[in-house]
């Protein structure tokens, strides 16, 4: 069966920086990634969450839809929640080395357990 423009699309994405065009000032920017989901490493069962991003650009910003993505190759990965979100971060951390940077990862409700990870470059929780 051939791939759709769409999987193709996912299947090749990296993230895109574009040169912050306010570098003279400090502001947040702050994304939601409402549709997130990956497969949980025990059972293979779908795991959804929101991904909040909030960041303080330094040289970079992330282009949003090379973001969107990239996001989705995690949805047919095995990986935990806590792996998933310090991957994520991670990845933005090298990629847009911000002046701050933060990423929650808000998974849905499975079983009666309702994850939130956090990662922040400031280490303030």
């Amino acid at each position: 069966m051939e791939k759709k423009y769409g999987e193709l699309a996912i299947e090749q994405a990296q993230l895109e920086v574009w040169e912050n065009p306010s570098k003279e000032r400090d502001y947040l920017i702050e994304i939601t990634f409402p549709e997130f989901s990956c497969l949980c490493p025990r059972s293979g069962y779908p795991d959804y969450a929101t991904i909040k991003i909030r960041y303080i650009p330094d040289q970079y910003i992330v282009e949003l839809r090379s973001l969107k993505l990239w996001l989705n190759k995690f949805r047919n990965r095995y990986i935990s929640h806590e792996q998933a979100t310090n991957e994520i971060y991670q990845a933005l951390y090298e990629t847009l080395k911000p002046k701050f940077l933060e990423v929650i990862g808000d998974f849905n409700p499975r079983g009666n357990v309702h994850t939130v990870i956090k990662v922040r470059s400031d280490g303030n929780y």
